[in-house]
C-alpha cells in the first residue's frame, strides 16, 4: 500500500502565506501533526518498507517524524507547485488573479510565473510510474498542490475533481498497486469532521 501525506504545519502555513519552494521547517504544531499521524498509521500495524520525500524540510521532517529509523529518498518530482513571483502572497489579502485560479482550478490557468498545474501532474505522474509494481508499505511526503498533482494522476478521467478538495496538513491519502495499475486515491483515515 502507498500512503501520500501532505507535511504538517510551518509558520508559513500558520501566517497564510503561500509557501510554495521556500523551504521552512515544520513548527511545534507541524511536528505534533505529524506524530500523531505517524501514530495512527503505526496503530494500523503499517510499517514503512520505503520513504519517499520532497527534498524540501518540512516534507522531509514529516518523513522523518512519520517513519522514524526509515531511510528517506529524496525526489524533486514531489517538489510543491512553483508560485514564481506569487511566493510568499498573504493569502488574506491575494492579487485578483491569485483569487481567480484558487477559487477555480479546473476553469482557470494559473497566472504568468507559476507553474501550470499540467506540468504538476506530469511530473506525479512520471514519479509514480516508479513505483509501479513494488510491494510493502511505502510513504510518500509531499505538498498540497503536489499531492493533488498525484491524486489527479492516479485517478482516471477525475476531470480535475481534486484540485478544488482541501488537503490538511498531514492528510493522508493511500492507494494500491494491483493487477497492473493503481486503485483510486482515497483518504487513508475517515473524515473526523
Amino acid at each position: 500500500m502507498i500512503y501520500i501525506i501532505r507535511h504538517g504545519q510551518t509558520e508559513l502555513n500558520s501566517r497564510k502565506l503561500l509557501q510554495g519552494r521556500s523551504d521552512h521547517p515544520l513548527n511545534d504544531t507541524g511536528r505534533q501533526q505529524a506524530a500523531q499521524a505517524g501514530e495512527r498509521l503505526r496503530n494500523e500495524g503499517i510499517v514503512f518498507s520505503r520513504v519517499y520525500s520532497s527534498p524540501l524540510l518540512r516534507a522531509v521532517q514529516t518523513a522523518e517524524i512519520v517513519a522514524p529509523g526509515t531511510e528517506i529518498l529524496t525526489d524533486e518530482r514531489l517538489l510543491e507547485m512553483d508560485y514564481g513571483p506569487y511566493e510568499g502572497t498573504d493569502l488574506a489579502h491575494p492579487p485578483q488573479e491569485v483569487i481567480t485560479f484558487f477559487r477555480d482550478f479546473i476553469h482557470n490557468p494559473a497566472p504568468a510565473g507559476m507553474e501550470p498545474l499540467s506540468s504538476v501532474v506530469a511530473r506525479a505522474a512520471d514519479f509514480m510510474r516508479d513505483l509501479e509494481g513494488m510491494t510493502g508499505d511505502i510513504l510518500i511526503s509531499t505538498h498540497a498542490i503536489a499531492m493533488k498533482g498525484i491524486l489527479e494522476a492516479l485517478t482516471e478521467g477525475s476531470g480535475g475533481r481534486y484540485w478544488n478538495t482541501y488537503v490538511g496538513n498531514c492528510e493522508v491519502y493511500r492507494t494500491e498497486w494491483r493487477n497492473g495499475y493503481f486503485s483510486t486515491p482515497e483518504p487513508a483515515f475517515p473524515s473526523e469532521n
